[in-house]
């Protein structure tokens, strides 16, 4: 039985009106707004409007959020710090780590920028960042273990990479890579963006030493909500910032001696305070979809449409720039058309798609349907002729 089969998939898509206004298909983008997640805004805000805002009750939110994320992810309430987006769990990550001049972190060549950058600024203080090439040999088109293994060494701090890659929509093997890795000491720091909310993901089975995504593609909610999970050893990465909501021995004073400062022994221990309470409020209403759904039905639902694009794809002749293997495959489908002409066309016909290096990337969301890429299939025929035509 299909995904489609076990889920509402008119009842979900009834609560994302832009997916009836135009062929959305860029979730890796960002997802559209839906009902729920508008709704619980809206309270917020007349909360805010009405009582001039009951801190203490949305502080007490903010930890039954944290309780319900760590569920979903497969994580403890501790083990959960809350960020403002991906770029600022990795570069905790990257600066907290332990690490000598000369030591390394091995980095995928043609990974995210932000995930790149968090490295590429530590190298004026003696980190050498090394760039691990993605030629797998024929027709492997992912990372795993035998990727890296020629690269790392005793001198490896840390190996970072992107779960699934935003560029191909490639679903590395995190799981085998942190063998590796621990097999030399290192820690695995991984950029979550494209897999939270879409894969079925149990943070604690990977293995890794950090785990950094934003909240505002798979996981359904405005930009300025992150998440940074380190496993019950959070006391292995140091905070670049400290501050109260970081501290293990506050007083209810506020008073502050000039002791020795004290850190909390979780995740918590990189927050510095004052939480986006909106963007956590449509989180609990996004966690509510996600609890009347299942995420591994959404995770077989999008992989089922992918399967559906790719059977149009072989018989327009489109080739797809990452892997076609189901297990090795995401939400993302890279489409080989970098010809002059394709983004205009695309939005001429009101599909909003992203041109990324490879070509049209293609990205589902749990509200996307089979009708969503049988009308896609159309317009790239038409759009194969005539761009061929102009090209002639």
């Amino acid at each position: 039985m299909s995904a489609t089969e076990t889920i509402d998939i008119a009842k979900l898509r009834s609560q994302f009106p832009a997916a009836e206004q135009f062929l959305y298909l860029d979730a890796a983008h960002q997802t559209p707004l839906s009902l729920p997640v508008r709704a619980a805004l809206d309270a917020f805000y007349d909360q805010a409007l009405n009582t001039a805002g009951p801190k203490k009750h949305w502080l007490t939110h903010v930890e039954e959020v944290r309780a319900r994320l760590a569920g979903f992810l497969g994580a403890e309430p501790r083990e959960i710090a809350f960020t403002k987006n991906t770029s600022e769990g990795l570069n905790i990550a990257a600066h907290g780590l332990r690490w000598e001049p000369g030591d390394n972190v091995l980095l995928l060549e043609g990974d995210h920028p932000n995930l790149v950058y968090a490295w590429l600024g530590l190298r004026a203080k003696g980190l050498e960042v090394r760039p691990v090439p993605q030629d797998g040999g024929p027709g492997k088109k992912w990372a795993d273990a035998d990727t890296f293994a020629p690269y790392i060494d005793s001198r490896t701090r840390a190996v970072s990479l992107s779960h699934v890659m935003f560029h191909s929509g490639q679903r590395n093997d995190v799981a085998g890579i942190a063998k590796l890795a621990k097999q030399h000491g290192a820690e695995v720091v991984v950029d979550a963006m494209q897999s939270l909310g879409v894969l079925d993901l149990d943070v604690r089975a990977l293995g890794v030493s950090a785990l950094a995504a934003g909240c505002h593609k798979g996981l359904l909610v405005p930009q300025g909500l992150g998440l940074l999970f380190t496993p019950n050893d959070a006391e292995r990465l140091s905070p670049t910032y400290t501050a109260l909501a970081g501290m293990a021995d506050t007083n209810e004073n506020l008073a502050v001696g000039t002791g020795q400062v004290k850190l909390r022994p979780d995740a918590q221990r990189f927050e510095i305070g004052n939480f986006n309470l909106p963007a956590i409020h449509a989180l609990g209403a996004a966690l509510d979809l996600f609890e009347e759904v299942g995420v591994r039905s959404v995770e077989e639902h999008v992989l089922d449409l992918g399967d559906r694009l790719i059977q149009h794809l072989d018989a327009l002749g489109i080739r797809l720039a990452g892997p076609v293997e189901r297990e090795r495959r995401s939400h993302i489908y890279v489409l080989d058309l970098r010809a002059p002409g394709w983004p205009e066309f695309l939005a001429s016909e009101k599909v909003r798609v992203s041109s990324v290096r490879d070509g049209i990337r293609v990205s589902f969301g749990l509200y996307n349907n089979a009708e969503d890429v049988d009308r896609l299939a159309g317009i790239l025929r038409r759009g194969l002729t005539k761009l061929s035509d102009q090209a002639a």
